[in-house]
């Protein structure tokens, strides 16, 4: 998954300027109780907002955020750069998903499924449709 990701940020380059931030995941054993989850998941949420700057756009990865198609997703990264927003930030959160802080924070939520994925494969899923949203835009041919 790390070389996918690194391949797919070496594409983007072409297109725009990419960052990774990544704050250290917190432990969560198995059957943690409401209360012990919220915790992991408040702790993980302030590191974070930490790393978030104020101009930024805060685009979070969400379960229940809204699904877009690919030329969706482009037109809105088309849009928000005209708009003069052209510092996005997206989250994904952890195993146990974002805090409610990191939500209220996001400008949007996004979903790619009601699915649940692995941390490392949504990086490369994302990183992949951003890839193809900047194709899109460029009217540049890229496979169905």
């Amino acid at each position: 998954m790390r070389e996918a990701a690194a391949e797919y940020s070496k594409r983007l380059s072409k297109y725009c300027k990419l960052s990774f931030s990544e704050v250290p995941g917190r432990k969560a054993p198995e059957n943690l109780s409401a209360k012990e989850e919220t915790k992991i998941k408040d702790d993980e949420g302030s590191d974070i907002l930490r790393k978030i700057k104020d101009t930024q756009y805060v685009i979070a990865l969400d379960i229940k955020g809204k699904q877009l198609s690919s030329e969706e997703l482009s037109h809105k990264i088309d849009g928000l750069a005209l708009s003069g927003k052209s510092d996005l930030e997206f989250v994904i959160g952890g195993s146990l998903g974002l805090s409610q802080a990191v939500l209220a924070r996001a400008d949007f939520k996004l979903s790619f499924s009601k699915m649940t994925f692995p941390h490392q494969l949504m990086k490369v899923i994302l990183l992949e449709q951003i890839y193809r949203s900047f194709r899109i835009l460029k009217n540049e041919p890229y496979h169905k």
